[in-house]
């Protein structure tokens, strides 16, 4: 009877607890356009100058390792990368890659190299949104190899990688309760891999990404010391705060003792470049008025106002289009004093003919070939172990 007793008890703490969680959680369009406005409002309210600002951002950082579960990072394994098919394009070359996260637990993607170049180049972490069609998503989509391949060829080191059950992406389905802490934490790995190849300068990283990949690229910001330049693309908005997992499906926006948002997420990365790409027919429409000017005046109580910018697109939508691109471009030239000579033509416009558009075939790691390790893992319960043991 005391047994059964027991067992109950557990059971109802078990419940409250997932109650709890998701009651923390912020989904979605979690907020309408008005009450937004009134919760940055809130937020304001509880910092002054940069002194209290700064102990804000640090309890931002922690609630995001916190409701993540990075707050005790597993240990970092050796990356063990492979590297293969390398293609000597236009300017740039392009080679398949894929490296271990945790052990047998592989990140895949594509490496983008300047042709040529010597001493330290910058590093842009590349991370994809979400997309629906089977051949044309991800790493893979045209409008992704175009920016890499820009990047590579005015002198920058590229990783363009798959979400967690994406592309070659496995085994974890992208659905996973716990994608978000298992994205991050590659995108941390990615950060490692760049610095690895021994030519990366570890003062120029970057991070950009559209739509779920602008929300990587912000919350890699918020807690990875190592970015430099932050640009999150079609994604910072104070009413919606991401419709996935990867996401908001863990409580990283408010815990028992603070409530956040994407906006100030993006703001905790003051004062370092950060570049906000908005547009007008999604929920970045408000930007100019309502998130920008808010991240704009945290950077100012750093006095680095200069060091923000918002291009706002008002009649395009929900991707990362040529003009995008473009500013893009432009913002990290400026800070990591990159030459854009090599891709411009004699009117002062940035080509991207030049780049050679592959098929996704012809860009993966794994094939009936290059077969997948015996030694990966096979199932997702063994990934999230691994998350919760691993030691090195």
């Amino acid at each position: 009877m005391k047994k059964r007793i027991f067992i109950c008890l557990i059971a109802v703490l078990c419940c409250k607890n997932l109650q709890s969680q998701t009651s923390q959680l912020c989904q979605g369009n979690y907020l309408t356009e008005e009450g937004a406005k009134n919760k940055l409002i809130q937020f304001a309210s509880t910092y002054s100058d940069r002194e209290s600002w700064q102990h804000r951002a640090q309890q931002i950082k922690e609630g995001i390792l916190k409701g993540s579960k990075l707050d005790h990072l597993p240990g970092r394994c050796p990356l063990n990368p492979i590297r293969r098919d390398r293609k000597v394009l236009n300017g740039y070359t392009v080679e398949n890659v894929a490296f271990e996260s945790l052990p047998g637990f592989y990140v895949t993607g594509n490496l983008y190299l300047p042709a040529t170049f010597s001493g330290n180049i910058p590093g842009v972490l590349c991370p994809h949104g979400h997309w629906n069609k089977a051949n044309d998503y991800g790493r893979f989509r045209f409008d992704m190899q175009k920016r890499c391949a820009t990047l590579a060829k005015i002198g920058v080191a590229v990783f363009a990688y798959d979400m967690v059950g994406y592309g070659e992406s496995s085994p974890c389905a992208h659905e996973c309760s716990e994608v978000l802490r298992i994205q991050t934490w590659n995108s941390i790995r990615v950060v490692d891999f760049l610095l690895s190849l021994g030519f990366v300068d570890e003062n120029r990283l970057a991070v950009t990404g559209a739509s779920g990949g602008g929300t990587q690229s912000f919350l890699l910001s918020a807690i990875d010391d190592r970015i430099d330049v932050s640009i999150p693309v079609v994604q910072v908005s104070a009413h919606f705060y991401g419709g996935c997992n990867c996401e908001s499906g863990m409580p990283i926006h408010k815990s028992g003792n603070i409530e956040t948002d994407n906006v100030e997420i993006a703001a905790s990365f003051a004062p370092k470049p950060q570049l906000i790409l908005s547009d007008g027919e999604d929920w970045t429409k408000n930007v100019p008025q309502v998130e920008f000017p808010y991240i704009q005046n945290v950077y100012k109580l750093f006095d680095a106002g200069y060091n923000v910018e918002n291009n706002h697109f008002a009649s395009e939508g929900h991707d990362y289009g040529y003009s995008k691109r473009l500013a893009m471009y432009y913002f990290l030239a400026k800070h990591f004093n990159l030459d854009l000579k090599p891709v411009l033509t004699a009117s002062d416009k940035v080509n991207e003919d030049f780049v050679v558009l592959l098929d996704r075939t012809s860009m993966e790691v794994f094939n009936a070939v290059f077969a997948r390790p015996s030694t990966a893992v096979k199932e997702c319960s063994q990934v999230l172990e691994l998350m919760n043991t691993y030691k090195n």
